[in-house]
């Protein structure tokens, strides 16, 4: 591992993050900011999140959702300064919601912009960090965001200005490739909303409100009262699962039961192949009594006539909170 990986994540590999070690370009992620004395309050009334209590120098994981609580994306929020945040985002999903979120602005003293182009990210694997999630440093004029482990490999999102050295320029370290990162983050649980499962899904049914994604003692955002009712009055029926497959996942893709190939269950929400070339690992949104072990086989849709992969449920990496 680099020295510059190392500094991030101090402690040494295990075997089994060793050969998951490295950074990967993150081309398909972007950056919005929100400049301005109203940033913070604004995006109050816009997220999930409880924007006014994040620190500066802090991070968080949110949703923004459409009146009826269903995510159109979903974002990781940064706070550089008092007025200043920046929104990691989908880039499929990015040009809708700054649209969106501009549509609000009125008389607010703020400024949105797309200023994906003026910054590097990049996704770090490998080390053994015990800083708990969602926390963030800023590490050479970098800021680093630490994620959800996927696969027992400690991970973060690394982001600065253009002109920062990255970690890769600075010692000897492995560029993972787009697909081994995207596994390392469906085994990490937390999947992101895109053009692929837009206003598909509720916070809770990718389990946000499990992994810090939603605040519930925070005021209105759009679709606050449906993402609460889900959660207080106990209709949520889905969550999301990590699942294996025997051949390929995409995001979107329907999944069944196997005495029922009428209604489908769930829909996947990421997917990505496997390292050793053995299937694929996906995150599944699905009804909750599907994944009982009584209910029955899995399978994906089939494409052009054909059967659909069959899943396998794997242990969720984070544990659930209970409905309150």
């Amino acid at each position: 591992m680099s020295s510059t990986l190392h500094a991030l994540f101090p402690a040494t590999l295990t075997n089994h993050s060793q050969a998951a070690t490295g950074h990967c370009p993150l081309l398909h992620l972007g950056v919005i900011r929100a400049a301005g004395a109203d940033a913070v309050a604004f995006l109050q009334g816009q997220l999930t999140q409880d924007v006014s209590l994040l620190p500066v120098q802090g991070a968080r994981l949110a949703a923004y959702c459409n009146a009826k609580g269903r995510m159109q994306a979903s974002l990781i929020v940064l706070k550089p300064s008092d007025q200043e945040l920046l929104l990691v985002c989908l880039r499929d999903v990015l040009p809708a919601l700054l649209k969106r979120l501009s549509m609000f602005v009125l008389r607010a003293n703020v400024k949105l912009s797309d200023v994906s182009g003026d910054f590097t990210l990049l996704g770090l694997a490998g080390g053994d960090s015990t800083a708990a999630p969602w926390s963030c440093r800023e590490v050479d004029g970098a800021h680093v965001v630490t994620l959800y482990p996927g696969a027992g490999v400690p991970l973060a999102l690394w982001l600065a200005p253009l002109s920062t050295p990255s970690p890769a320029s600075k010692a000897s370290s492995a560029e993972l490739t787009a697909e081994q990162w995207q596994w390392l983050t469906v085994r990490s649980g937390i999947a992101l909303v895109g053009q692929a499962t837009f206003e598909a899904y509720v916070p809770q049914m990718l389990n946000y409100e499990s992994v810090g994604g939603v605040s519930f003692k925070k005021g209105c955002y759009p679709g606050q009262e449906v993402v609460a009712r889900s959660q207080f009055r106990g209709t949520l029926k889905r969550r999301a699962f990590v699942v294996h497959a025997d051949g390929p996942l995409a995001a979107g893709q329907e999944v069944f039961l196997a005495s029922d190939a009428e209604q489908a269950c769930g829909t996947v929400a990421a997917a990505a192949p496997c390292p050793d070339a053995q299937g694929w690992d996906a995150i599944v949104s699905m009804q909750i009594s599907a994944a009982q072990s009584d209910a029955g086989p899995l399978r994906a849709a089939g494409m052009a006539g054909s059967e659909g992969a069959a899943l396998s449920l794997l242990a969720l990496p984070y544990p659930l909170l209970e409905d309150l």
